[in-house]
């Protein structure tokens, strides 16, 4: 079946959708009917043959018209006030809950909301009074402090657009021992994301790490070196040498044979 890949929103994300009969190009913006309501997307892929496992739930309705990309646009900037419509009623209710985004599908019969919170929430007499103001059938995603992240984007500590934000659609499981391969300082700062989780990052090199130390000395470890037998004290896994410490407390660096 042939399909294209669509960008929506922070609430269907990136979907792979079949195309049937009608014709679109890359940049063409689409309705997408979906179980969660008619959306508006934008192809930033070509047409091409894909497996019916990994083609989303929903299909491709029409090129979006003028008015289809007005009302989306209509829609997007209504969001401030939803969200401070839902913040002001759940501090009424004293739900202790945050909200992050809010999204109308194209037609405005539903409204879906992300919110943080760190328990269950009974969001019932919420919904009841959010959807007798905006007069659509209102449904919330409660979700983490990774897809708050996601959503909400940033500036990581590398200085640039956080990975999520950008191009991430998943999140890989990520963990302390990740640092530890790379031999980086388990320093909250200098490990964790503005989410306050373990940095997507570590995984980019991880898998290069792990491949390189299979022909490296441990720390610690004893190595017979042209100078004599030294300690093992640090290690540069990607220029692939080693800093040895000998008996008389010298030092020296020695680069690691293949």
């Amino acid at each position: 079946m042939k399909a294209v890949k669509v960008i929506t929103n922070s609430f269907l994300g990136n979907l792979f959708l079949p195309v049937g009969d009608i014709k679109v190009s890359a940049s063409d913006y689409v309705v997408i009917d979906s179980e969660k309501g008619l959306f508006l997307g934008q192809v930033i892929g070509t047409e091409r043959e894909c497996d019916h496992s990994i083609i989303d739930e929903g299909k491709i309705l029409r090129i979006a018209t003028k008015d289809d990309i007005n009302n989306s646009k209509n829609n997007t900037k209504e969001n401030d006030k939803v969200l401070s419509d839902a913040t002001s009623i759940s501090k009424k209710l004293e739900l202790d809950m945050t909200f992050v985004d809010s999204i109308y599908s194209l037609d405005k019969k539903r409204l879906y909301l992300s919110f943080v919170a760190d328990d269950r929430i009974d969001f019932r007499e919420l919904a009841k009074r959010l959807a007798q103001k905006y007069h659509a059938r209102i449904e919330f995603r409660q979700i983490g402090v990774r897809d708050k992240a996601k959503i909400v984007g940033g500036i990581g500590p590398c200085g640039l657009m956080l990975c999520c934000n950008k191009f991430l659609n998943d999140f890989e499981s990520v963990s302390i021992n990740m640092a530890k391969n790379q031999l980086l300082a388990l320093n909250p700062t200098k490990i964790n994301g503005v989410c306050g989780r373990l940095m997507c990052c570590l995984n980019y090199e991880n898998d290069t790490y792990s491949e390189i130390k299979k022909n490296m000395p441990k720390i610690g470890s004893l190595i017979d070196t042209k100078d004599g037998k030294g300690k093992v004290v640090e290690l540069n896994v990607l220029n692939k040498t080693c800093k040895v410490e000998y008996p008389n407390k010298t030092t020296a660096i020695i680069e690691v044979e293949e």
